[in-house]
């Protein structure tokens, strides 16, 4: 299941929502170092975090799966948003410095064919985020938040799909230690909650993210190597000799 555009709208503009994009934002904050200047990609929907750091990068795109359905942002005049298919985007190769991954590679039909792509447009030394449902986390449980729909994911499978993706995982972190609650007395502390989860039982943490850069191999040159053997034709056509051809 995958909850369309305007359910994704309406939850972030929740009070849980509002946890929520506080809590991975303190994950990413801590892990992301961003230079200003950039191209920033975000896929997905990364709509609360885009205007966190739109404001020190050259260019920041947003693109949103079809399947998922996708809104105007920002709301100005010149929008930078487009429908997509998620295993084919619409960039040039080396396009984009950074690429943040929201609530889209949980749903992709095609892990690996998404991660390619996003390997394709990165920028050498480009650097990649990834924010998913945790498998094992109480959120991957409860379907009437983004984080409950989905393939949810171990931090073994994650790592396994960036290194078989040519990514090095380089910052590991987690968010919403926190039950999806909206009680009051879960909101309220739910920062006391953050800070004691994060220290003693991570693995009940309610989304994963993890901060990889794009791997780059040198070329190894071809010499052309002498033919040790000579091809000598076996069938060759001969025309037919009247020579010594005898006139009856």
């Amino acid at each position: 299941m995958i909850m369309d555009v305007v359910t994704l709208r309406e939850f972030y503009a929740s009070r849980l929502g509002e946890a929520a994009i506080a809590s991975v934002s303190a994950s990413m904050t801590a892990m992301w170092n961003q230079s200003s200047g950039e191209r920033f990609l975000g896929l997905g929907y990364p709509v609360p975090w885009l205007d966190k750091f739109a404001p020190e990068c050259e260019r920041t795109l947003c693109m949103m799966p079809a399947a998922q359905g996708a809104l105007q942002w920002p709301s100005s005049r010149n929008p930078s948003t487009c429908l997509i298919y998620d295993d084919e985007l619409p960039l040039r190769d080396g396009s984009v410095d950074r690429v943040l991954m929201m609530h889209f590679l949980e749903h992709a039909e095609n892990a690996d064919e998404c991660m390619a792509e996003a390997y394709r447009v990165l920028s050498p030394g480009g650097v990649l985020m990834v924010v998913v449902p945790n498998r094992t986390g109480v959120w991957a449980r409860f379907e009437h938040t983004p984080f409950g729909t989905g393939k949810p994911y171990s931090r073994r499978q994650l790592n396994k799909l960036l290194r078989d993706n040519q990514f090095t995982p380089d910052v590991w972190s987690d968010a919403l230690h926190f039950a999806p609650s909206s009680r009051e007395f879960m909101l309220r502390f739910r920062t006391s909650l953050e800070r004691f989860g994060r220290k003693l039982v991570p693995a009940v943490a309610g989304a994963i993210c993890v901060c990889a850069s794009k791997q780059l191999y040198q070329g190894v040159p071809v010499t052309a190597r002498a033919k040790r053997r000579v091809s000598v034709p076996v069938l060759v056509p001969q025309g037919t000799s009247r020579v010594n051809q005898k006139v009856k």
